[in-house]
């Protein structure tokens, strides 16, 4: 006799639950790990930035959107969401080098991102004299080159002089628009030499120079160890290491507070764009400013 199986049933599922319980664990699971992935690359990696005011004009200009390298400087609780006070000190600190245009927490508060160009580090002496810069006794090159021009926008106005009377900064074109005419300068630093000898070329970049403020002379400041000389690049309308915290400036900023370091420009509006006006959001646009790199 020849032995017959009867065909086997379909078995149940092991797990007989609803699909809608699993498919919300999946979402929640991904959610997490997409706020994990973007707190890292924040706190590591890269974050963004925007410039609130005129004090780093030319290269910045109010309106514009950066990145910033979050690693240059090492890692501290500063580059954390919020400051979030979760790490000692900071790990794989790293001094920046003359010209670099850093992100850092203001002082004395140490809870608003300011960004400035390092100017002195450790050890250096620093001084204004009738405008011009001079680090450790010698005078910094600054050759005048063409003249800046930005146009005017809800987010530029042109600078007002407060110590030179009939001096307007403000042109109107033959087109009609209306621009601001600065005069503008190019620097070079001093070359660096590192701790094994390597000597690096000094830095180059551009600045303004609108009248003769108190802030063009000053006494020698002596950078402390630790801290740094911050300046911005609008000599002239710049809150910065030349006045001291109780002036409303920074005075010498400490390492600890840098952020980051400026890498490059991923946006830049001139403040005319009008949210329910979508045509707006590319007139806007300073489109020629994206890409720029420090």
């Amino acid at each position: 006799m020849t032995e017959q199986t009867a065909p086997a049933s379909p078995s149940a599922p092991d797990n007989a639950s609803p699909g809608k319980p699993r498919e919300e664990e999946s979402f929640w699971a991904f959610l997490i790990k997409l706020v994990v992935i973007v707190a890292v690359f924040r706190s590591l990696i890269f974050s963004p930035f925007n410039i609130p005011s005129e004090s780093m004009l030319p290269g910045l200009v109010n309106g514009d959107y950066l990145l910033a390298a979050k690693w240059p400087y090492g890692i501290s609780s500063y580059s954390l969401p919020f400051s979030a006070p979760l790490i000692p000190g900071r790990l794989f600190a790293h001094q920046p080098a003359r010209g670099d245009v850093v992100i850092f927490k203001a002082p004395p508060t140490n809870d608003v991102d300011w960004i400035k160009r390092v100017i002195g580090l450790p050890g250096d002496q620093i001084q204004m004299k009738d405008g011009v810069l001079w680090i450790n006794g010698k005078p910094v090159p600054k050759q005048r080159i063409t003249d800046f021009e930005v146009a005017v926008s809800p987010n530029t106005a042109c600078y007002q002089p407060r110590y030179m009377e009939g001096v307007n900064y403000e042109v109107v074109k033959p087109d009609g628009s209306h621009v601001c005419h600065y005069p503008r300068f190019h620097e070079v630093l001093p070359a660096d030499t590192s701790a094994d000898g390597t000597v690096t070329a000094g830095k180059g970049y551009d600045v303004l120079d609108l009248e003769r403020t108190p802030q063009d002379n000053t006494p020698p400041f002596l950078v402390p160890e630790g801290t740094l000389f911050l300046m911005g690049d609008n000599r002239d309308n710049s809150m910065d290491s030349r006045f001291s915290v109780a002036e409303g400036g920074i005075s010498f900023v400490p390492q600890a507070n840098l952020v980051g370091r400026a890498t490059i420009m991923m946006w830049s509006t001139d403040g005319s764009a009008q949210w329910y006006e979508p045509w707006t959001w590319f007139t806007a646009a300073r489109l020629s400013r994206i890409g720029h790199t420090f």
